[in-house]
């Protein structure tokens, strides 16, 4: 299984082995905020490939694109050109997949790669719709990406290459990082890595304009606020205590009433989101 530690090593297009990503062809099947994210976190990184094609049926997702990465080929309701590329990304919810891959599988390269960012359909199913690809990906992304400070959980056919392994992760540890995890956990790393900022932006948000109505420049509390956040996930990871003895750090508890029913609701809602996607 591939190691934190090595992917930490993937950065800027080139694996630790010195493969050079940027004159591989990327495609996207489909625009939406997902597509977005990983394009811009590649140009961040001054790794966006040379040729990237995207495909759309709508043109709102595209001029989005277009405004945000004009060097880039868009496709309006056409998936050929973009099925055709190197690499290619299922950037769809499920129920579309089915009726997209076989749209498209007659442009898929023998040898391409072929990446899904959705929950629930698994990788023999996605290579059966494609027509036999041997080199199939399940990946859950992280908004994070977009800034380089990603964890994009990764699960690899049976079969994938191995130089086309080395190709996709070099790709993708410029985004940050992408452990290698079984396939049957990615429903989990949805729930808590794919979906888990949703729970806590709109918090932090509320705290920074709060901060600002206690008379801290927005500036200062922007900063407080993620210097607080990046701290408090160390001191859970890294402080050796339990989790009880990390919370009881700070005595005073201004949320402690809410705190039960905050709970209930993550194990009520989200217990029931993870067995919609693995039903």
């Amino acid at each position: 299984m591939l190691q934190l530690t090595d992917i930490a090593l993937v950065r800027n297009g080139k694996s630790d082995s010195g493969g050079d990503m940027t004159g591989k062809s990327l495609g996207f099947i489909g625009g939406g905020r997902v597509t977005r994210i990983l394009l811009c976190g590649f140009k961040r990184g001054q790794a966006l490939p040379e040729r990237v094609r995207v495909g759309d049926p709508g043109a709102d997702p595209l001029e989005k694109l277009r405004r945000l990465l004009p060097e880039i080929e868009l496709f309006p309701g056409d998936n050929a050109p973009p099925a055709s590329c190197d690499i290619v990304f299922l950037a769809l919810h499920p129920p579309a997949i089915p009726a997209v891959l076989g749209g498209i599988k007659e442009h898929l390269r023998p040898d391409a790669i072929l990446v899904s960012l959705a929950p629930k359909v698994p990788l023999a199913r996605l290579s059966e719709l494609a027509g036999g690809v041997r080199n199939v990906a399940r990946v859950i992304p992280n908004a994070p990406s977009i800034v380089g400070d990603g964890y994009n959980p990764i699960a690899y056919s049976g079969d994938f290459k191995p130089e086309a392994r080395e190709d996709l992760t070099a790709l993708l540890g410029v985004l940050g990082i992408c452990p290698e995890v079984r396939e049957d956990s990615l429903e989990a790393y949805a729930i808590l890595t794919g979906m888990g900022p949703t729970y806590l932006w709109f918090q932090l948000v509320e705290l920074m304009r709060l901060a600002e109505t206690f008379g801290i420049g927005a500036e200062e509390a922007a900063e407080a606020t993620y210097r607080m956040v990046a701290g408090a996930g160390k001191t859970l990871r890294e402080s050796g205590l339990s989790p009880k003895d990390v919370v009881d750090l700070i005595p005073v508890k201004p949320l402690a009433d809410d705190e039960e029913n905050i709970r209930e609701i993550y194990r009520t809602r989200l217990s029931a989101l993870h067995g919609k996607l693995k039903a």
